[in-house]
């Protein structure tokens, strides 16, 4: 299919529209819409939150007239009932001409079937125009639906020698103002934020967005109507060594502790205090499976996760191939030699290294933002 610039300049728009949602839509994807007719934009609108209306209802809603208008989506329209009607009916009865769909949905329950049904009703249908930009935007949304999985991010800050604690667990702050506000944008578009209890023990974390960090200017900030979401939190900790005291429990929000500790008394101080406690398997060494966590986690229907650990967490995630992207926050100090390492990964040979790819990299206040794409890595033998 030959796309018009006046298309893919359309498509942009819808796509800046569907940023708007960045912090607001989970689960459902960031979805944008622009509606035009004889080369105007007569509508627009944006999905901005789970049960709300989705992007091409809340554009369709500003017209009264919308036959023989050209429909600009970032995702195919859905075709099944949920919390809202199928929008693909909706754009078949409002009498639209043509659809442009920058992706096709993989939802199972979508999958074709939307695309398929505007077609039968008639209207001219045309996909892929700036598909990998809007598959970008929902990627962790994409995974789940492909893959099962989240899109997992690992998040570090370390010294430029490569230290993210001193010997004693002590870690606040390696990293500047600037780089820990660049951090919140991160945890705000996340649907969980995963943890483990040496991070709980050290910081007393509480893994929380705060708004307060965040540009007046950010669009998508600007697009909020309701309360800021807080991401489910979750603890990775085997042997239930989460205080009941701890700043998590007095944050706000839901919490889960993913433990190995059956014994329910043990579990009920934490219930007490706010926990959900899910016992998860075994990883074969007494400890909680990371995999069966992320499965936890798309069950509960996450589509990015992020994760805050130390090096012990950290390289176990990446030993099990699950981290898909890594922020690197580098601060511009040494802390020596007996500081902890960024990961936990034993290696003795230059055979064993693995390779990262870097996409980015960027000044945040005074320090440097590594933004790394992690490709499947393997744990050597």
């Amino acid at each position: 299919m030959n796309f018009s610039n006046f298309d893919r300049q359309m498509m942009a728009t819808a796509l800046q529209l569907a940023a708007r949602g960045r912090y607001s839509t989970s689960p459902n994807p960031r979805v944008g819409c622009v509606i035009c007719r004889d080369a105007k934009v007569i509508a627009q609108g944006w999905h901005q939150r789970a049960g709300d209306g989705h992007a091409e209802v809340n554009a369709l809603a500003q017209l009264s007239d919308t036959r023989a208008s050209t429909v600009y989506v970032t995702l195919e329209p859905c075709s099944h009932q949920g919390r809202t009607p199928p929008c693909a009916d909706t754009l078949i009865n409002a009498g639209v001409s043509r659809v442009v769909v920058a992706s096709e949905d993989p939802n199972p329950l979508v999958a074709g079937r939307g695309i398929a049904r505007l077609q039968q009703a008639g209207i001219q249908v045309d996909v892929g125009l700036m598909a990998v930009q809007a598959e970008a935007l929902n990627v962790g949304f994409m995974r789940r639906m492909r893959g099962g999985l989240p899109w997992l991010r690992l998040k570090s800050a370390s010294s430029i020698d490569g230290r993210t604690a001193m010997a004693s667990g002590e870690s606040q702050w390696i990293t500047g103002p600037e780089a820990r506000a660049d951090v919140q944008k991160l945890r705000a578009q996340s649907c969980a934020i995963l943890s483990g209890v040496e991070t709980i023990l050290h910081d007393d974390a509480a893994l929380t967005v705060r708004p307060q960090s965040f540009s007046a200017d950010d669009p998508a900030v600007l697009a909020l109507t309701e309360p800021w979401r807080q991401p489910l939190r979750v603890i990775v900790d085997s042997s239930l060594r989460t205080p009941s005291t701890a700043t998590l429990f007095a944050a706000g929000g839901e919490l889960v502790i993913a433990t190995r500790v059956t014994n329910i008394k043990r579990h009920k101080p934490l219930i007490a205090a706010g926990a959900t406690i899910v016992v998860i398997d075994d990883d074969g060494r007494g400890k909680v499976s990371l995999p069966a966590v992320m499965k936890y986690l798309a069950d509960r229907s996450c589509n990015e996760v992020l994760l805050e650990a130390g090096a012990v967490l950290a390289g176990a995630a990446l030993r099990a191939g699950l981290v898909d992207e890594w922020f690197l926050y580098m601060a511009p100090c040494l802390m020596g030699s007996s500081g902890r390492p960024l990961i936990d990964w034993p290696m003795t040979a230059m055979s064993e290294q693995q390779a990262i790819d870097i996409l980015d990299i960027r000044a945040v206040g005074k320090d440097w933002r590594i933004q790394c794409r992690v490709p499947k890595l393997a744990e050597p033998q």
